[in-house]
């Protein structure tokens, strides 16, 4: 059932068994997993059910640390759906290792392994429109002999398969099925401004929820799911004070700390001795998209060189003189432009012009394009604004904080991948001149992925996380987080395959919490 909570009475009373707030790829896939049970499920979007400027001006915040050249309001999208309006579709899973305590990786570690991940993984690519949950780089050469992984030595170097989502617009293809769900109540325009608890701060008793027009709404659960993104999640938490001074489930001046991204960069040249389409390493930006490789360095040179994982992708051509980031070319183009809405439903994210296209026959020359894991690290932390927004809650303040160990995984990763290059006399790799400078140094094309992480982390020790191993906010009882805000670390991979598997891994949790 759908309702437009600015139809509602001001101060109505909305009511359920679960509260899920946020209508992401998170927030859905776990309303999806209770369509037809026997509780109520309520489920807050704080837009309605397409982009508008009014909605997204909410998202506004600042940047004050390392540049993050994109306006945050830019970032994520604020209307049924979510930012899957604008996602591209990569998906693989993280790795083992991604989930060990590393001790060369401050604050690293999951509360479970990848193991304990996979049947969720599997299930999580139903929702993404995905293809079996095989990821193995010896099945594709199978499958196709005309694709073939580069000839390394594979103790150093390995090649990490990605499958496409068509991208699934989560807020076009699970609508009809939200709305039709006779136990599931989605409300659009019902922003949640406060959670409210109770006196010791070890329950929460409701939500305040506003409209634009000015509407106020109460709603109670017996627990509450927030699912709004790692900004959101951590900026609803800090923002709800008036019982817990410094924001609720922030006893230890956590929430909002280890904000992550991944560092998408360019990082070298490759020109090949010979021409070669590698097409088991295409790369594309829309269309028809099989399974793609990247080449990623082993668990066993990460362990040896105590560093970060990373991929590096192959991109066709060469890189201009002038260096520019995602960040820039997004920044540069309207918003709307990057949005896959009803109209374009199905397509692929809609990229600048200046991006390439597929490797055709016969090409040399190729870019190394990282994907790399973000060191977590608590100075890197989402912070309250003075400023206000218009609803009366402090905008999200971004402090984001790199290391020297970012930088220098990095550069392990394309010196790692040169030396295979010319080891093999496949080719030479050239690595620019901002990776080999002081390593504490960052380019002016600093960019990222769009990929936001961590601020309520998971840990079994309080005083090391915000949320336990079941995503339950340490010290409350019935309040949960959904979505890559509960990572611990970021790994290489796009974070969505992941978030969605371990958002219904919370909804089966859930599910034997409430009977």
């Amino acid at each position: 059932m759908h309702t437009d909570a600015r139809t509602l009475e001001n101060d109505a009373l909305i009511e359920g068994d679960l509260c899920i707030v946020g209508a992401g790829a998170a927030g859905i896939s776990m309303a999806m997993e209770w369509t037809g049970t026997s509780s109520t499920v309520i489920l807050l979007e704080g837009g309605g059910f397409r982009y508008e400027s009014q909605m997204q001006a909410l998202y506004a915040g600042k940047s004050r640390g390392d540049p993050y050249q994109v306006p945050l309001e830019a970032a994520r999208l604020h209307y049924f759906g979510g930012t899957t309006g604008h996602w591209a579709g990569w998906c693989a899973p993280m790795d083992p290792i991604d989930f060990e305590k590393r001790d060369w990786v401050p604050h690293s570690g999951w509360p479970f392994r990848k193991e304990h991940l996979d049947p969720f993984y599997e299930r999580a690519h139903a929702y993404a429109e995905l293809g079996p949950y095989a990821y193995d780089v010896a099945d594709y050469e199978a499958q196709d002999p005309t694709r073939k992984r580069l000839p390394f030595d594979e103790e150093k170097i390995w090649t990490k398969m990605w499958q496409f989502s068509p991208p699934t617009r989560f807020g076009t293809r699970y609508r009809d099925a939200i709305i039709d769900a006779k136990n599931v109540h989605l409300y659009t325009y019902a922003n949640v401004t406060e959670i409210e608890a109770n006196e010791s701060a070890r329950a929460v008793t409701g939500l305040r929820t506003q409209t634009t027009d000015g509407k106020r709404h109460r709603v109670r659960a017996r627990r509450y799911v927030l699912a709004c993104g790692s900004i959101q999640n951590a900026r609803l938490l800090l923002a709800s004070n008036a019982q817990a001074p410094a924001g609720l489930g922030n006893d230890h001046d956590l929430v909002g700390r280890f904000f992550m991204e991944h560092l998408e960069m360019g990082g070298a040249q490759l020109i090949l001795a010979k021409p070669h389409p590698l097409p088991m390493y295409a790369f594309r930006v829309g269309g028809e998209r099989p399974p793609t490789g990247e080449l990623a360095l082993t668990e066993q040179v990460q362990r040896k060189r105590r560093i970060l994982n990373g991929t590096a992708s192959l991109r066709p051509g060469t890189f201009p003189e002038e260096m520019r980031s995602f960040f820039q070319r997004f920044s540069e183009s309207d918003p709307r432009d990057w949005i896959g809405d009803d109209e374009q439903e199905g397509e692929a994210q809609r990229p600048p012009s200046s991006w390439p296209a597929t490797p055709g026959e016969g090409r040399r020359d190729y870019r190394l394009q990282s994907r790399a894991e973000q060191m977590p690290n608590p100075d890197s932390r989402v912070m309250l604004s003075a400023e206000k927004d218009a609803m009366g809650v402090p905008y999200a303040d971004l402090h984001w904080k790199l290391s020297e160990l970012d930088k220098r995984s990095m550069r392990a990763l394309f010196e790692m991948t040169a030396h295979e290059f010319g080891r093999t006399g496949m080719g030479r790799v050239q690595i620019l001149d901002w990776l080999l400078e002081d390593d504490t140094a960052w380019p002016s094309f600093l960019s990222g992925g769009f990929h936001h992480m961590g601020t309520t982390r998971m840990h079994e020790d309080p005083r090391q996380g915000v949320l336990d191993a079941n995503a339950k906010v340490h010290g409350v009882e019935n309040l949960y987080v959904a979505g890559a805000s509960a990572f611990p670390t970021s790994g290489a991979p796009n974070p969505t395959l992941t978030l969605i598997a371990l958002s219904l891994r919370l909804s089966d949790h859930l599910k034997q919490d409430i009977r």
